[in-house]
């Protein structure tokens, strides 16, 4: 169990029946976990519910303490990589103990938000959000289908340019980090600066895309149209979605990426598959003039392909920069998006819940 010497908002005691409603895991070193968010969440919710994580450590320790003590619903304050490792150490303790995942909410508190976005989790209102769950006033719950890649259970992934953009990102985070521009750094203005700065001159700098072979691995997959209609015969086992030049391959089964952009306009359409979004060539002044369209999912391209796929390996002729859940995850040539077997329950905040 988690020590209260460590975590002096816990309790030493366990909780007492089958298992307390709800419990809050928040990472103690995130920026946005201040003592006044943390102050304000422990007025709604008890403190021995709120855990605290300073560590890799701590958070496989709480991640097993709340399981064990069943939990019927766990709420993680972050962003997606928060929440895609809270997730994946929760469900891997529960499948070690053959026990029943609890549901989970997420709290809005990170730069990407994408899986707050989808079930209309309010940036800055963390404390209200959750106040509003406990006293019943949201009761629904939606199906969250999770991909795996890199051995992770994750909404959405992806190699290329996406990942790029992460990598410099946080290379632009950090070197503003400690200086009096490091606002700049953070959130939707750091991104611009990294996409400014460095993405975009580095692509204009590349002779081309890397060449990218991508097969079905899974059930028959399918093509989509620029409205996200079915197009075509199905794709078996075993044949080729795509071959040639790539920018990005991303997966999802969420809509967003984060900051509103709805980069997967149709990643929900299809339950038990993921949106699987290839981009093939598109010039730095196509995309510049058509930030609009791309930010609300509208953009049309012939160079943007769009699939519904359960499982599809993907090989490149260079290793590429790869994001799991919009975290960094180094550099592949080879690897594999596939449905996780088993969804997750999600609290969600959206009129369609609340009605």
């Amino acid at each position: 169990m988690v020590s209260a010497e460590r975590y002096p908002c816990l309790s030493e005691h366990p909780v007492a029946g089958l298992g307390a409603e709800v419990a809050v895991l928040l990472n103690a070193n995130a920026k946005q976990v201040n003592a006044e968010v943390r102050r304000a969440l422990s007025r709604v919710v008890p403190g021995e519910h709120l855990y605290l994580s300073r560590s890799q450590d701590d958070a496989a320790e709480i991640a097993e303490e709340v399981v064990a003590r069943r939990y019927a619903t766990v709420f993680t304050g972050g962003g997606d990589g928060t929440f895609v490792a809270w997730v994946n150490r929760i469900l891997e303790s529960a499948e070690r103990r053959a026990a029943r995942p609890p549901r989970f909410g997420v709290l809005a508190l990170g730069t990407g938000n994408a899986v707050a976005e989808m079930v209309g989790a309010t940036p800055r209102r963390h404390a209200q959000d959750l106040a509003r769950f406990l006293r019943g006033d949201i009761g629904g719950v939606r199906r969250l289908d999770l991909l795996t890649c890199a051995g992770r259970r994750t909404p959405f992934a992806g190699v290329g340019v996406d990942a790029a953009v992460v990598n410099d990102y946080y290379w632009i985070r950090d070197r503003l980090s400690g200086t009096p521009l490091r606002k700049l750094g953070i959130g939707a203005s750091g991104y611009g600066l990294a996409v400014a700065l460095r993405s975009a001159p580095r692509y204009l700098l590349e002779r081309r895309p890397a060449y990218c072979e991508i097969v079905n691995a899974g059930r028959a997959a399918w093509r989509l149209d620029a409205r996200g209609e079915r197009i075509g015969r199905p794709i078996a086992h075993g044949e080729l979605l795509y071959a040639g030049p790539c920018m990005m391959a991303a997966a999802s089964t969420v809509p967003y990426y984060g900051m509103g952009l709805r980069a997967f306009p149709y990643a929900d359409r299809a339950p038990g598959m993921m949106q699987l979004r290839i981009a093939t060539s598109i010039g730095v002044p196509t995309v510049l003039l058509n930030l609009p369209s791309i930010w609300s999912g509208e953009f049309a391209h012939a160079g943007l392909l769009d699939f519904h796929a359960d499982r599809v390996a993907l090989r490149f002729e260079r290793p590429m920069p790869l994001q799991v859940g919009g975290d960094a995850e180094g550099w592949r040539d080879e690897l594999t998006f596939g449905m996780a077997a088993n969804p997750v329950e999600i609290v969600d905040f959206g009129p369609r819940a609340a009605a």
